[in-house]
């Protein structure tokens, strides 16, 4: 090879040299998945549209859930406009002031008997007496009334139902338990018989239209009613003492039995509510 062709050969090889790209700088550059994980990701459309339809259908359910509710309370006769107004001053017009003495406050109440059957009563404490109505909120008019006086109140019972360990029933909520003669016991046939009404005691729970609106909410509290009660029956125990009865009212916070078993009738009755006032739509062709 000539000198020439050298110079040739070492100046292509200079310049091939000049022309490669120099390497990056490793520490000036920073890497993708640091820059990546330094902005931080947007929630993904998938997510909102996963949580709008869950939050859509729970408000949903709510609605007909409540608007099923009022359907409920609404065939209730007791809520139609003017009607408990009218039953309760048909009731205070039945009052003897003589005997019972002034009105101290007026109930709306659901009365369990010991077969464990609801029934819809309207209930004042008056100075002197106790007094259960049975009244037909439909033909607006008292049926039956019942008088207890409360200086032979001996106790209050105030906690949860309860059934024996073989019962078939249950109930839910909390009621509470007026005793006026502690010293009898109710008999066999009184406790087989679903009719009869010669117990010593009588037991009261919420009525059904409590939540329908804050003044039924009052009239439905079996709590006031029961401190109310207390307070009305121990003024009568000590304004006429009964002879030879121990005089106050004992007041307890225990569970409320209810010695039925099958109660297949009552099972019957308070799913359809049959011891109410209630609209059962058309029947007939």
């Amino acid at each position: 090879m000539s000198e020439k062709d050298e110079e040739t050969f070492k100046s292509v090889d200079l310049e091939q040299q000049t022309e490669k790209s120099p390497e990056p700088d490793i520490n000036s550059q920073e890497s993708p998945s640091e820059t990546e994980t330094e902005k931080p990701s947007p929630p993904s459309t998938e997510a909102k549209a996963e949580t709008t339809p869950s939050t859509h259908s729970a408000a949903v359910k709510a609605k007909w859930t409540s608007s099923a509710e009022q359907f409920k309370l609404k065939r209730f006769f007791v809520l139609r406009p003017g009607t408990l107004d009218h039953g309760i001053e048909e009731v205070k017009a039945l009052v003897n002031p003589t005997d019972d003495g002034a009105i101290q406050s007026v109930w709306l109440m659901a009365e369990v008997d010991h077969w464990n059957n609801e029934k819809e009563r309207l209930v004042l404490i008056t100075e002197n007496t106790l007094l259960i109505f049975k009244y037909d909120f439909v033909m607006l008019n008292c049926e039956q009334i019942q008088k207890i006086p409360l200086n032979f109140i001996d106790r209050i019972c105030h906690g949860t139902f309860c059934f024996p360990p073989r019962s078939l029933l249950k109930r839910e909520g909390e009621g509470v338990r007026v005793f006026w003669d502690k010293l009898r016991e109710p008999s066999f046939t009184s406790r087989w018989n679903p009719f009869s009404v010669d117990y010593p005691f009588t037991t009261f729970t919420y009525h059904p239209v409590k939540s329908a609106n804050e003044e039924l909410g009052r009239l439905c509290d079996i709590q006031n009613f029961m401190e109310q009660l207390n307070v009305a029956a121990q003024k009568a125990h000590s304004k006429n003492p009964v002879p030879g009865k121990a005089n106050g009212v004992l007041v307890l916070n225990q569970p409320i039995l209810i010695e039925a078993y099958v109660g297949v009738m009552s099972v019957i009755g308070n799913q359809n509510k049959l011891g109410y006032c209630l609209a059962r739509g058309n029947i007939g062709f």
